[in-house]
């Protein structure tokens, strides 16, 4: 049985890997042409007037939040597209039918938006040592940040998926959630430049501790506590996870 799980384990994996490397042309080269306007615009003509923040320069300051940036949405975008069209195409049923776990099931869909958002995440590192200079301060806080924060997006476009009725509900999270989440959550901007009322607001924002922890891993500077960050990004992952599950047993929303 456990060589049954691993066969269809990787089989679903490398179906996600083959669905977005088949047109890698609009999964990997949009992000990162729109993360070379971010480093143009924000980096040098915007960051050359803003000056230094926390003893770096603003280009170096904000590349660790566009790196997250781009994993975030990639991931996200890559298990709430596959996952709906799934259901759409009713192949999730074939699969729900089958004698697969669950959590084969699952663990296939999020490996294939951790990969995704993991491969987005390193050609745009890449991209931005022609704009800076990078040093990673903490290579084992980096790699845990990026692979917790791909896993909870991955988990999250999951759930998304599951309660989609059509296309249309797939793009409300990311444009009426993500986005706005994103562009507060640290990316462009230290939270100390924020009052103290408006500072305890902003900790409420996932993204803002995924972003300053990874900042951290890169930079070795953070506004808020790297144990705090890391503790919340494994109690989320564990509370997704156990609802993605729950939702696939009882096969909710599975039909379309």
């Amino acid at each position: 049985m456990t060589h049954l799980y691993w066969v269809a384990l990787k089989s679903i994996w490398a179906k996600e890997i083959n669905r977005f490397m088949r047109i890698w042309v609009q999964t990997l080269v949009p992000p990162v042409i729109t993360m070379t306007l971010y480093f143009i615009i924000f980096g040098n003509l915007i960051g050359s007037r803003i000056g230094e923040m926390h003893g770096f320069t603003y280009m170096q300051f904000i590349v660790p939040g566009l790196i997250m940036m781009a994993v975030i949405t990639n991931a996200y975008s890559n298990v709430v597209s596959s996952f709906f069209g799934s259901k759409f195409q009713r192949s999730i049923e074939e699969l729900m039918v089958s004698p697969v776990s669950p959590h084969t099931i699952l663990i296939g869909f999020t490996l294939g938006g951790v990969l995704r958002g993991l491969m987005v995440g390193v050609i745009v590192t890449l991209l931005s040592l022609f704009f800076t200079d990078l040093q990673v301060h903490h290579l084992g806080v980096t790699i845990l940040v990026v692979v917790l924060t791909a896993t909870i997006f991955s988990l999250g476009g999951f759930v998304n998926a599951v309660f989609a009725r059509n296309f249309d509900d797939i793009s409300i999270i990311p444009t009426f959630v993500l986005t706005p989440l994103t562009y507060l959550g640290g990316v462009f901007y230290s939270i100390t430049l924020l009052s103290p009322f408006w500072q305890t607001v902003s900790l409420g924002n996932p993204v803002l501790h995924m972003v300053n922890a990874f900042r951290y891993g890169i930079l070795g500077v953070s506004d808020i506590r790297i144990g705090v960050a890391i503790g919340f990004m494994l109690l989320a992952t564990a509370v997704l996870y156990t609802l993605c599950i729950r939702l696939l047993i009882s096969g909710r929303g599975m039909r379309q």
